[in-house]
């Protein structure tokens, strides 16, 4: 969200923008607001959130600082659903369609909200949603023989990504980021490997690796990391260098497949 807001807001007057939650936290699904975000969300005009229940504190929020406006990127936007909760997956920046969708939605919102920088916001998401479909033709070009490829991921990041460019997630390591699995759960998803044939494990930079390395030990399969663009550096360019970096990873280990 904040890289989003980075690039729409440049060059807009008056304009001060802070990322709310540090650096290491990664998804915010459990996340809870220290005294310093209290503070900063005391002085705030506008709080830029991706909704779906990412960022469980709004409500709280919501209630607390009654005159603050909250953009939810992800209004509007068609969701994939969990499996088991049927709860929806918050985790709409995965898809390249979808980012395009929420940058547009929180431009469209700040123009409406601060109409004197109106003009620069438009400028600015028309800008970046440009470099974003350049990157989702890249991205549609160099994962062409991935469709139909079974993966399995280290937590629940990744649907909308495989169904962008047709990958089957076969098992989740942990449901939810943080959590440990179970032996039954390990037990579980190394019965799935082993009997789906699924020789591909993908973890995150963000969290341990124990789980998915006792899988592929036990499985044979091969372990590579995806990056969910959760953390990383504060540039304009953050988000499409992390994909960038994604789609190398995939494209070695697909076209060594073929």
């Amino acid at each position: 969200m904040y890289i989003m807001a980075l690039n729409i807001t440049q060059g807009a007057t008056g304009v001060n923008l802070v990322n709310l939650a540090a650096q290491n936290v990664g998804c915010l699904h459990d996340y809870t607001l220290t005294m310093a975000d209290m503070k900063s969300l005391a002085k705030a005009d506008v709080l830029i959130v991706n909704g779906l229940g990412m960022e469980s504190f709004v409500e709280k929020v919501a209630l607390s600082y009654g005159n603050l406006k909250i953009i939810q990127a992800s209004n509007g936007i068609s969701v994939l659903r969990d499996n088991y909760s049927g709860a929806p997956n918050p985790h709409l920046w995965l898809s390249l369609k979808k980012c395009i969708q929420q940058v547009r939605n929180i431009g469209k919102e700040l123009s409406i909200i601060d109409t004197p920088n109106a003009n620069i916001y438009i400028k600015n998401t028309n800008h970046y949603v440009s470099d974003l479909e350049k990157l989702e033709k890249k991205m549609k070009s160099g994962l062409s023989y991935s469709r139909g490829v079974k993966i399995i991921t280290f937590h629940e990041s990744f649907p909308y990504f495989a169904a962008e460019y047709g990958l089957i997630i076969a098992g989740v390591i942990e449901r939810e980021p943080g959590s440990t699995p179970s032996p039954r759960e390990l037990k579980y998803i190394i019965d799935v490997v082993r009997k789906s044939g699924v020789k591909l494990l993908f973890t995150e930079p963000q969290y341990p690796s124990f789980a998915a390395d006792v899988i592929a030990k036990q499985t044979g399969a091969s372990l590579y990391t995806l990056d969910p663009a959760v953390t990383g550096p504060l540039t304009k360019n953050a988000y499409i260098a992390i994909m960038e970096d994604n789609l190398t990873v995939l494209k070695k280990v697909f076209n060594a497949r073929r």
